[in-house]
């Protein structure tokens, strides 16, 4: 009997291909700003890009830092490897689940994440991996679509939630600011830059 990881990998297996078309638009005109914003606040030398996908972040990479970048989905591993060969990047990229990673504790300085926890079905679980992970007074900087702090709009995400998970193996409900504060990191601010629907998180261990 497949898992709910088993669904949403084949989901991210299956537009691996499209992805970067799929996202174009809101890429140019959202996106690549916030990227840009998150990636300059990257501290450390070992750095842990969680969701790596098609590689959108690799132009964002610090100089110098000895960047790892994981995916669960095959095919969109794929992707970011082909993306690394072209721009010649320096990353070592590996098969992983971000809700069980194979690294030992305090093992990174920084650990990054893009528009990653709307399709962890175990969100919580992944943030604590991601706290464990996370060297002692290290930081976590997560960039995240969550569920709108309008009312009327939020219902109307709540509605059309299974619709997009059944398609693309993503939540547009996720109130990933409250689920990083439960996972156990000393302080947790979120830039003010932020709109309703976008949150720059910044938490350290």
């Amino acid at each position: 009997m497949k898992t709910e990881n088993d669904l949403i990998r084949k989901r991210y297996d299956r537009i691996a291909p499209y992805f970067e078309i799929m996202e174009a638009m809101m890429e140019g005109l959202f996106f690549k700003s916030w990227r840009k914003k998150l990636w300059s606040k990257v501290e450390g030398h070992h750095v842990l890009e969680v969701g790596v996908g098609t590689g959108k972040n690799f132009e964002y990479y610090p100089p110098g830092a000895r960047v790892t970048a994981i995916d669960f989905s095959p095919e969109m591993l794929k992707q970011a490897t082909q993306r690394k060969t072209t721009k010649a990047i320096k990353v070592e990229l590996d098969l992983m689940d971000t809700q069980s990673l194979a690294f030992a504790d305090n093992s990174f300085d920084t650990v990054i994440a893009s528009f990653v926890f709307c399709s962890v079905p175990q969100a919580l679980k992944g943030l604590k991996e991601l706290y464990r992970v996370c060297k002692p007074g290290g930081q976590v900087l997560l960039l995240e679509h969550v569920i709108s702090t309008h009312p009327f709009l939020a219902k109307v995400m709540n509605l059309l939630n299974p619709i997009v998970l059944t398609l693309v193996g993503a939540n547009i409900n996720r109130n990933t600011i409250r689920n990083v504060k439960a996972a156990g990191f000393a302080w947790v601010i979120v830039d003010q830059r932020s709109s309703h629907l976008i949150k720059l998180i910044e938490a350290r261990k």
